[in-house]
């Protein structure tokens, strides 16, 4: 394909975005400095319809892309405009007012829908992908601890150990240096070989409840493999209906399954900077009209995902350097915060 037809194609999609019309031939002449007649447009737009790039709604004269076709934009024409200055002080000054990971995720959620205008979804630091910062025991009673990790992403884990026998506050102490000890700035991926191990490394009088400890360690908190996802911005997809060929039911229950939305996020390439799944590309059925857009975010590595979901017709720069410049502000808060 000539550099011309591509031009043709990239003008198809922005006015077809920014218009939400079909789009013929007079149009992208008269609309983009292409240098050519409407008719040669339309020899060009009847070679792209022949390819599988545009097809023409039933009544329309013009043409609409389908998924072929912004997938060849988003790869070779979609330019990424950037945030602008006011922008980025706004994403940054909002998100910088964050009192705890929780608060961060809620914001960044809610950023993303507002930015972009589509679904958001943002799922929590991953505990599989984290790190333990440090462990707090607090003695609520002689026989009951209240267990807190901490990872080094900010995520806060409590649980409430019942333990055998009556302990003084030394005894928490020793059991506080001992888990720290064995467990600070380990990966949770390592530490139930370190978790089993605990009540060994106890002073004989302490092995009973460090055996304990160690189990709600285990069963509790490490052990944990559900994920946790924050969803905004489901109103977003009312106001695009009529760009869903079907109905939007099924995407608006999926939206409701946190394992669907792990999958949809999950799928997205830990190594890369951003990924972008049209149409079929998305594996989740549910989704297949529609566009998911997801980018990594973390401390120096991946340790988890977000991202936005929206009809096809879809404003692929805008939205593509949203989520890209909201993950990156993320994880710099992150790493600041380690």
């Amino acid at each position: 394909m000539d550099d011309r037809k591509l031009e043709v194609l990239r003008a198809i999609v922005e006015d077809y975005v920014a218009t939400q019309e079909p789009v013929g031939s007079k149009a992208v002449s008269q609309r983009h400095a292409l240098g050519v007649s409407a008719a040669t447009v339309r020899n060009d737009m009847a070679y792209l319809e022949e390819a599988g790039y545009i097809q023409q709604p039933h009544t329309s004269a013009g043409r609409i892309p389908t998924a072929k076709g912004y997938r060849l934009f988003v790869d070779r024409l979609g330019k990424i405009k950037p945030l602008s200055a006011a922008e980025r002080r706004a994403v940054h000054r909002f998100l910088a007012e964050a009192i705890d990971l929780d608060d961060v995720v809620t914001r960044t959620v809610r950023l993303l829908a507002q930015l972009t205008h589509q679904v958001a979804v943002v799922q929590y630091p991953s505990l599989n992908r984290s790190s333990v910062r440090h462990l707090e025991l607090v003695s609520l009673t002689p026989t009951r601890l209240m267990l807190v990790m901490i990872t080094d992403t900010g995520r806060v884990e409590q649980r409430y150990v019942e333990v055998p026998s009556e302990l003084t506050e030394d005894d928490v102490l020793d059991l506080r240096r001992l888990v720290n000890e064995q467990l600070q700035g380990k990966a949770l991926a390592d530490a139930p070989r370190i978790i089993a191990g605990l009540a060994g490394l106890a002073r004989v009088e302490l092995r009973a409840t460090a055996s304990e400890l160690a189990r709600v360690l285990l069963d509790s908190v490490v052990a944990r493999t559900e994920e946790r996802v924050a969803v905004a911005g489901a109103a977003n997809l009312t106001r695009n209906g009529n760009f869903f060929a079907g109905s939007l039911r099924p995407i608006l229950e999926a939206l409701e399954e946190e394992v669907v939305l792990m999958q949809l996020l999950g799928r997205a390439d830990s190594n890369a900077l951003l990924t972008v799944r049209i149409g079929d590309e998305n594996e989740v059925a549910d989704f297949r009209e529609a566009t998911v857009v997801t980018a990594g975010y973390g401390p120096g590595s991946v340790v988890g995902h977000m991202g936005v979901l929206g009809p096809t017709r879809m404003d692929y720069p805008g939205t593509i350097a949203a989520v890209r410049a909201v993950a990156r502000y993320v994880s710099e808060i992150l790493e600041q915060n380690r």
